[in-house]
């Protein structure tokens, strides 16, 4: 009996352990649970969402066509020769700006000056047979007065006389094309602007329209920038352009980091390019500076109107989605909904609501990738209007609502 009581006592001992054991993880779950259930309780909600909001208000906004757009010269003009021979000498320096009419280059002109002592030559023998001719003429017409010729002698010498004067008048034109030629042969700029580089050298053989020519030429200023605009916005553009407005183009460059010129439109092209669906315009530039190099491509903004008192709110608040443009509204609750809108213009920082908005309203700016409509907001670092509901929301919603709600969600 002695050998079966501490065996008893054993087995005792370890069914109370496990029944210890059983009873501490039964009151660890129960514990668990009731954590979990009182903490689910606790929580009211969603915890509100920090937002970044701004108020709508009133102001102007321009309406501008941005494109990228080509120095375009009111003139380049490529000096071709008109006619064959030497050249004796050049008049200019490269990148020299030069005058209408100012000397360039010379051409040989002794061959031109002997073919035109040549026509006078044959003038003055062609004039001298005239002269015969009319006289002759003068004598016949007396005899053919009194019977004393045949009228065939009498019409002959009229005949006689007109070959003799067309043959005066060509030998005049030919003395005349050599006399032009001998223009031709000094050459002078058609038009003011600066010359390129060097193209001829004196003693180069140059013969009529021979390339790549002597020189060519390129007025600086004024000058003007060509641009394309949608189809879509050419309305407008026409309709300020035949109500007589004077529409401005600042111009800018490449990489839009400075203001270049500013002009004014002044043309468009005569039809639309089928391909692209734009037309062409140009604006005039006075280019007193030569900021505007030929050829070199710009940015152009055409200024086409301004919307006066207009309601504006942040770009970044203007979303697009499922309901179409919309905005999220912030109401008097610290809640936001849905709101559609209407957008127009826009500057990058700022755009136009045509229709949905009315100034004063507050909207977010930031923080709406998580939001949906009828969420609870937290303002975080908005400014709106004195005394207007939202703001008067922001300012009792702020301190016991959205208090808990940060503790509970800290928990």
């Amino acid at each position: 009996m002695s050998a079966e009581a501490p065996k008893t006592t054993g087995h005792v001992h370890k069914r109370r352990g496990w029944l210890i054991a059983s009873v501490v993880i039964v009151a660890l779950v129960a514990l668990v649970v009731v954590h979990l259930l009182t903490g689910t309780k606790t929580k009211t909600g969603t915890p509100a969402q920090v937002v970044s909001a701004a108020t709508a208000t009133l102001g102007d906004m321009p309406e501008t066509l941005s494109a990228l757009g080509t120095v375009t010269p009111i003139a380049t003009v490529n000096v071709l020769p008109q006619l064959s021979g030497y050249l004796t000498a050049v008049g200019y320096q490269e990148g020299q700006d030069v005058e209408k009419g100012q000397f360039l280059a010379q051409i040989d002109p002794r061959q031109y000056e002997i073919d035109k002592q040549q026509a006078e030559a044959q003038l003055a023998k062609d004039q001298a047979s005239l002269d015969q001719a009319r006289a002759d003429l003068a004598r016949y017409t007396q005899l053919h007065e009194q019977k004393s010729i045949a009228e065939q002698t009498y019409a002959d010498q009229k005949f006689t006389v007109q070959q003799d004067e067309a043959a005066v008048q060509a030998d005049k034109a030919n003395i005349a094309q050599y006399e032009l030629d001998l223009t031709y042969c000094h050459i002078t700029a058609p038009v003011a602007g600066r010359v390129g580089l060097r193209l001829v050298d004196p003693g180069n053989y140059v013969t009529q329209s021979s390339s790549p020519g002597i020189v060519t030429i390129t007025t600086m200023k004024p000058t003007t920038v060509q641009f394309t605009v949608p189809q879509n916005s050419l309305a407008k553009v026409l309709q300020r352009m035949n109500a007589g407005a004077k529409l401005p183009v600042t111009v800018y460059n490449s990489d839009n980091s400075k203001q270049i010129a500013v002009g004014s439109l002044y043309a468009l092209s005569n039809q639309m390019a089928t391909s692209t669906g734009t037309v062409t315009l140009r604006a005039t530039f006075p280019n007193d500076d030569e900021a505007l190099f030929p050829n070199e491509f710009v940015n152009a903004k055409l200024l086409v109107d301004t919307l006066h008192n207009a309601v504006l709110v942040p770009t970044p608040a203007v979303l697009s989605g499922a309901p179409g443009d919309y905005v999220y509204l912030v109401n008097a609750d610290l809640t936001v909904s849905v709101h559609k809108v209407t957008p127009g213009p826009s500057d990058g920082k700022h755009t136009v609501i045509l229709s949905g908005l009315t100034a004063g309203q507050q909207v977010v700016t930031d923080g709406m990738d998580r939001l949906s409509d009828g969420a609870k907001i937290k303002l975080a670092g908005a400014k709106p209007a004195a005394g207007t509901a939202p703001a008067t929301a922001a300012s009792t919603g702020g301190k016991h609502p959205h208090g808990n709600a940060s503790a509970s969600s800290a928990q």
